[in-house]
């Protein structure tokens, strides 16, 4: 199947786009705009994730559940929404979160490119969703596409940090070989999580990992 995606990220995951369960994913997206169901994000901006951030550039992986399913939120990138689209609350608290952490203050800036373009692969388990229905696509079979590239990142690359936020994100880590990587386990910038998750730290603490190992820290300002 041809898929538009980033060069790298095609050719590393061209055995995922050949399995049953891509097809049936991808049919299933027909079928709903053939109905006039909104689908969030835009196609176009479905693998934005992977298309900002190619396989070789990959140092920081943020794992996030679904795409925001609210109108213009969904970008393509987990937790990022567009400049002029108000942050939604687990933005918000991330925001808070790297102010504390490291003593900077942010711009208002919503639109976390900026992060993607450093190596911070923005990843959601789950690459769309209907709008207005939250989780409505969790089990059309991305889950078993982003298990695919997570394992692909545990078992060709070495020293990602990998930052896990919540009790569903933090399943993820079985994926993940613990002896090549780096990972950064912390409870859901959600105010469900009753500021839990302040005082983590993760982004100074991914940045002292990453001069240690000789890698360019993360600019985390916006």
């Amino acid at each position: 199947m041809d898929v538009r995606i980033e060069q790298s990220w095609k050719s590393a995951l061209a055995g995922e786009f050949e399995k049953p369960y891509f097809a049936s994913l991808v049919r299933f997206l027909h079928q709903e705009k053939a109905a006039g169901k909104i689908i969030y994000p835009p196609g176009g901006e479905i693998f934005r994730a992977f298309d900002l951030t190619p396989l070789d550039k990959v140092k920081v992986v943020i794992l996030g559940q679904d795409p925001y399913h609210g109108p213009g939120q969904a970008m393509g990138l987990s937790f990022s929404v567009k400049d002029g689209i108000p942050a939604p609350p687990s933005l918000k608290n991330i925001f808070k979160e790297i102010e504390d952490d490291m003593g900077v203050r942010m711009s208002g800036s919503t639109n976390l490119e900026k992060w993607a373009r450093q190596g911070v692969l923005l990843l959601n388990s789950v690459l769309t969703v209907q709008a207005g229905c939250p989780t409505s696509h969790s089990s059309i079979g991305w889950q078993q596409f982003t298990d695919a590239v997570i394992r692909y990142l545990s078992d060709n690359r070495s020293g990602i940090v990998f930052l896990l936020w919540g009790r569903y994100a933090a399943e993820k880590a079985a994926l993940i070989d613990a002896s090549r990587h780096h990972v950064l386990i912390a409870a859901h910038p959600s105010p469900l999580a009753r500021g839990a998750f302040f005082g983590c730290r993760h982004f100074s603490k991914t940045n002292s990992i990453l001069a240690s190992e000789g890698k360019e820290p993360i600019d985390w300002q916006l």
